[in-house]
């Protein structure tokens, strides 16, 4: 045996002779059928061209029957493939259903009932929408248009001095509140809420209208390098992360455009319940931390605290 091997018990060796020798063979035959081919050539005698038939065509086929010979010899030697030979995807062949035991014609039976039972609903719907279609001239459309009253516009501009009177009024109901409010850029109003000793938020507003808020730590800081307030990077702490989305979804849940500034006094109530974050414990598990987070979500009517996962 040679130590190379395709596979344990093939020689290699053995192997590539006996390509050679399957080579040599086929030559072998291809002179044997050029002789046949040729035919008796270049012989003057018509003996003479018999002879060298013959000739030519014994030694071709001997070379072929020596050739076949040293090819047996050679696959003797080359040995078996294991029985643990890898068949890949061939393996798989066998896994065919054998198409007696597929229930063809009990699906396509099925699939035929199903579409004729779909065909006779459709078609009883067709009627009962064609009974009772609507019709409407062009004219009662235009009395119905008239007679309909207009929705009153709703104005996003509001006085500054009214912001003004509306945020005052709301920082006067919530002591343990304080709000800064400030213009940076114009008329649209910015404010700094600082909530006791536990967490500040950055409330920008367009007009009475809050756009976006950001929660974060009452030692954290709150502005940029120029003096103005940040309002792009967020808390360096989960627990503030966690009450910006909160934020996020309470601006969602507010939301009466006639009264803007019942959205803001409402906004600011249910921020103002954040007053005790790390003492309240959660309504549902009575837990005061769940995963190493205090209890994040405030309900929006009763206030009440809840881990984010005892909430749902």
């Amino acid at each position: 045996m040679a130590d190379g091997a395709l596979s344990p018990g093939v020689n290699l060796e053995a192997f590539s002779q006996a390509i050679a020798a399957i080579q040599a063979l086929r030559s072998s035959v291809t002179r044997v059928f050029d002789c046949l081919k040729d035919g008796m050539r270049n012989k003057e005698t018509l003996e003479g061209r018999e002879k060298g038939f013959v000739a030519a065509f014994q030694e071709s086929l001997h070379s072929v029957s020596r050739d076949l010979g040293e090819l047996e010899r050679l696959s003797n030697l080359v040995g078996k493939p294991s029985e643990n030979h890898p068949l890949h995807n061939s393996g798989l062949l066998s896994l065919d259903p054998v198409q007696d035991k597929t229930p063809l014609y009990s699906q396509l039976l099925q699939a035929y009932k199903w579409s004729n039972k779909l065909q006779y609903h459709a078609g009883l719907a067709s009627g009962l929408l064609n009974q009772q279609s609507l019709k409407r001239s062009a004219n009662q459309m235009g009395v119905s248009a008239k007679r309909r009253p207009k929705a009153q516009p709703t104005t996003l501009v509001l006085p500054p001095q009214y912001v003004d009177d509306v945020i005052n009024r709301i920082d006067r109901m919530f002591p343990e509140m304080s709000i800064q409010l400030s213009r940076p850029n114009g008329t649209s109003a910015m404010l700094l809420v600082t909530l006791g000793k536990v967490l500040k938020v950055i409330v920008v507003m367009r007009s009475l209208f809050i756009d976006r808020t950001i929660v974060k730590g009452y030692s954290e800081n709150v502005y940029t390098e120029d003096g103005k307030l940040d309002i792009w990077s967020k808390s360096n702490y989960q627990v503030f992360q966690k009450v910006t989305d909160h934020a996020t979804t309470a601006l969602l849940h507010y939301q009466l455009p006639q009264m803007p500034d019942v959205v803001v006094r409402s906004f600011m109530t249910w921020l103002r319940s954040y007053i005790k974050l790390f003492q309240a414990p959660c309504q549902r598990c009575g837990k005061f931390l769940q995963d190493g987070l205090p209890p994040t979500w405030r309900d929006f009517r009763t206030l009440e605290a809840f881990h984010d996962t005892c909430r749902q």
